[in-house]
Parts: C-alpha cells; structure tokens; sequence
C-alpha cells in the first residue's frame, strides 16, 4: 500500500444538500455539485482537552471532538451554492436575491488534497457555512484576481452503521470507494469481523 509522505493541492471540491433527521441526528444527501475554482481549505479541529489530577499529576485526559471550522476560499462561490446552501433565492427576472431570513442548509463537503503518491479524498459530512463577503478592486495596471471566502464549520453526526458520531472520513485510491468519491456522499458501512 502507497501512502503519502507530503499533501499539497485542492482540488475536486463538492458539495451535497444535507437532510438532517432532528430525532437520530443521522443524514441523507443530494448528489454532489461541483464547486470550481477551489483555492485553499483551512480547517482547524474544535474541542477541548480535560486533564484529571490525582497521585500529584494528571491522572486522566479526555478530549472532546466538536469537530472542525475554518475557511474554504475559491475564485467565486456558484449560484447553485447560494440558492441550495444559503437560501437565495432568483426572481422572475434571474436575479439573485439573498434572503436575509434564511437559515443556511447543512451540507457534506468533498473535497481531494493532491500528494507525492496518492491523491486523498476528504469529506466533512455536517458542514454550514457564512455568507462569502462582497468585496473587489479597481483594475490598475495588473489585474489581481479576487477570490471569495466563507467560513465552513462540520460538527459532528450520527452514524447509523457504526452507531458512532463522526464527523469526517477520507480515502487514498486502494479503498473500493474510490472512485465513486464525487457521485454520491460516502456511507460508512461496518465491519464484519
């Protein structure tokens, strides 16, 4: 088995509507849509450490998963994104109206760092997101591209097969997954022992 000694890269980045069930806090997905123009991914892992002291040191820790938050900057967030995820919506006349009062739609995100060997696919299946910021600049005598960023939070969820919360899963090209990474939101199926 080929594993990476280095990651380097983004690329493939998608995204699928989640529907969260409220009772067993379980998924299910829309297919994947692309979201091009990806530029980095930053994610940084959320939770707390507790240390326990006794016998004059510390005699048990515990660290607790929230998951991950952090930013994903792309060259322009899709309209499909805006409407599915953000709650914009489009009048009769195409235009695109961001809706104040909507609630963001949880979604899994996809996505595949590049590496020395293998190209590893990622998905964070229980991801919001904020609003990307409206900025641009006058073009002087170099155009400097402008890019749009919105910050990704993924916390955890209940995995029916494993009967465990997870909150991120990822594979290189030996997993029989593979390949069907971007079609459709991975289920984790158990193990037979």
């Amino acid at each position: 088995m080929n594993k990476n000694k280095v990651k380097f890269g983004l690329k493939n980045v998608y995204y699928a509507k989640a529907t969260i069930d409220a009772e067993t806090n379980t998924a299910t997905y829309d297919t994947p849509k692309r979201i091009p123009g990806a530029v980095s991914l930053s994610m940084d892992a959320q939770g707390d450490t507790t240390n326990f002291y006794a016998d004059d040191g510390v005699y048990f820790t515990v660290t607790a998963n929230n998951g991950y938050q952090g930013d994903l900057e792309v060259a322009l967030y899709p309209d499909d994104f805006k409407k599915d995820i953000l709650g914009y919506v489009a009048d009769k006349n195409g235009v695109l109206i961001e809706d104040t009062g909507a609630i963001p739609a949880p979604f899994a995100l996809l996505f595949e760092f590049s590496g020395d060997i293998n190209a590893r696919r990622h998905c964070l299946f229980n991801c919001t997101s904020t609003r990307p910021a409206v900025s641009s600049t006058t073009k002087a005598e170099s155009v400097e591209v402008q890019t749009e960023s919105s910050t990704i939070t993924a916390a955890p969820i209940h995995c029916t097969a494993l009967d465990k919360d997870m909150t991120k899963a990822d594979c290189d090209k030996d997993s029989s997954a593979y390949e069907t990474w971007f079609s459709e939101v991975y289920t984790p199926e158990k193990n037979e022992e």
